[in-house]
């Protein structure tokens, strides 16, 4: 039964968290490991239990959200998966490049776990709302099994094929765009502004019909009001997003004009004590405050 299947989840970062909540809500068991250690009542209120790092690799599926190729190559070792359960299959929803995927992918065959690269697309409270896209890779029988998990926590999801990397493509094309996006809309407000016209009412007209989606709708009120905590995404994450984007592009002989613009105003972002802290959207102020440099 679906109420009884015990999951294990890796990373509690902010997305990690609400994914645990998420399972548990959804009647899932689950057991949990963090590289570090941190406030964890309110899982273990709900049931959830804390195990050490080998014994959470002893469920039928385990997730993991780690915040970089380094955390996931790292605790996904030979010496980790040699301790996975016969026949697991994990199921990495972090944003990772595609050489680590592939990486990892072969880690797991010659374990025989299953592996599904599954990048998620959305924020924190997308995973808690039900509104949360997967955007999947692997073996068929992998992702089919694992559709009773995805069923549970996200709203749709896609299977892009048996090629890892296909999946971690998809999302730093995603995330490439939504990093265009926050810019954008930074430089088209601070445009208004600075011509005396109401920011709000210049982001109605935006998205009432030509920008409708979620990344101008949701982050367009953000800027405007610079509404910046509590931060869903960070500016060292963000900055992380164009490297791996950079590199992918560089592998397959792709020039980006704009990626070197955007590298250097998240390094900027990152430098600067007034935004340093705050949600990835506030790299706007760069723009909205005359700091581009």
């Amino acid at each position: 039964m679906v109420s009884t299947t015990r999951v294990s989840i890796i990373g509690l970062g902010s997305m990690g968290t609400a994914m645990a909540h998420r399972l548990l809500d959804q009647g899932l068991d689950l057991d949990f490991w963090n590289r570090s250690d941190k406030d964890v009542g309110d899982l273990l209120d709900k049931g959830a239990r804390k195990t050490p790092l080998d014994e959470v690799f002893h469920n039928d599926f385990i997730i993991s959200l780690l915040s970089n190729d380094a955390a996931a190559l790292d605790v996904f070792s030979d010496r980790q998966l040699a301790q996975a359960k016969p026949g697991a299959i994990h199921i990495n929803m972090s944003t990772l490049s595609p050489a680590a995927s592939e990486t990892l992918a072969a880690r797991h065959h010659e374990h025989g776990i299953g592996y599904i690269a599954a990048p998620v697309l959305g924020r924190p409270i997308a995973i808690t709302n039900g509104t949360l896209l997967v955007v999947a890779a692997g073996k068929a029988d992998d992702v089919a099994a694992a559709s009773v998990i995805f069923d549970k926590v996200s709203a749709r999801h896609w299977n892009v094929g048996e090629d890892h990397s296909k999946s971690n493509f998809v999302k730093l094309g995603v995330n490439y765009n939504l990093i265009h996006a926050l810019q954008a809309i930074g430089e088209s407000v601070a445009l208004v502004e600075s011509a005396g016209v109401d920011a709000n009412t210049f982001m109605e007209i935006l998205t009432h019909t030509a920008f409708t989606g979620s990344a101008y709708a949701g982050y367009g009120p953000m800027i405007v009001n610079r509404r910046y905590t509590p931060r869903g995404f960070s500016m060292e994450l963000g900055l992380k997003d164009v490297k791996l984007v950079e590199d992918a592009a560089a592998d397959l002989g792709l020039t980006l004009p704009v990626a070197a613009v955007l590298h250097k105003l998240f390094e900027q972002a990152i430098d600067d004590p007034d935004v340093s802290d705050l949600d990835w959207s506030a790299v706007a102020e760069l723009t909205r405050q005359k700091k581009i440099r």
